[in-house]
């Protein structure tokens, strides 16, 4: 079910969860803090996650968000969120390879 997308996400927390892609069945959940940095964990992982420092957020038309973030181990994500039909479609790459994927997203506080 859509929802009217927020002006921003930061302040926010994002769950995704890949229907495709190298990450098909995992779930990721992204706090996107209010000083441009972001913690992301994978849900039911066994790491910690990771705090990036450097996270764009930006609201691109009325219903699509745009994150990117280049993360310590070397993977620069890039995710489009569509608020219109509740969908995203990422990009991971690193010096070995691009890796798109794709899934649906839900804003949990």
């Amino acid at each position: 079910m859509a929802e009217e997308a927020p002006e921003s996400l930061r302040g926010k927390t994002v769950r995704w969860s890949f229907d495709e892609g190298p990450t098909k069945g995992k779930t990721f959940e992204h706090v996107f803090n209010d000083d441009g940095s972001a913690k992301y964990n994978e849900v039911g992982g066994n790491g910690q996650g990771e705090t990036v420092r450097n996270c764009a957020v930006e609201k691109v038309t009325r219903d699509v968000h745009v994150v990117s973030y280049l993360s310590e181990a070397g993977y620069t994500l890039t995710a489009v969120l569509n608020f219109g039909d509740m969908t995203v479609m990422s990009y991971a790459s690193n010096e070995k390879g691009w890796f798109p994927a794709r899934g649906s997203f839900e804003v949990v506080k």
